[in-house]
């Protein structure tokens, strides 16, 4: 008697367990429920490729501060001196000479709306 008792009661509890364990999952696969997952991974994303791109960031100032200190670019330079960095002056093109003036006919196509149909 006592054995029907408790196998009857472990069957129970276990029915239970099983159904509420299916329920769970059956609201997590709702259209909403993944439209929402979705959402929240696309969020985790963003934000990992957000602070990858500001360590890369970091990286480039820190390497670029190196190269300056390496080739010596990193003195201090006043604004008035004529070291301070300006745009170099334009390059001036060598003379080539004139350049002669061909004319081109430009070949005449005659096209006829009616001929098509």
């Amino acid at each position: 008697m006592f054995r029907r008792t408790f196998w009857f009661t472990a069957g129970a509890a276990a029915g239970v367990w099983a159904t509420t364990k299916v329920n769970r999952k059956l609201k997590q696969l709702t259209p909403e429920s993944l439209a929402a997952q979705a959402a929240n991974k696309a969020i985790e994303t963003g934000h990992r490729l957000k602070d990858f791109a500001l360590d890369v960031r970091a990286g480039m100032v820190q390497r670029e501060a190196e190269l300056e200190e390496a080739l010596g670019l990193d003195a201090p330079v006043e604004p008035g001196t004529a070291q301070a960095r300006e745009l170099p002056e334009p390059r001036r093109r060598g003379t080539l000479g004139p350049t002669p003036y061909t004319t081109r006919s430009i070949p005449t196509i005659s096209y006829n709306r009616n001929e098509d149909h």
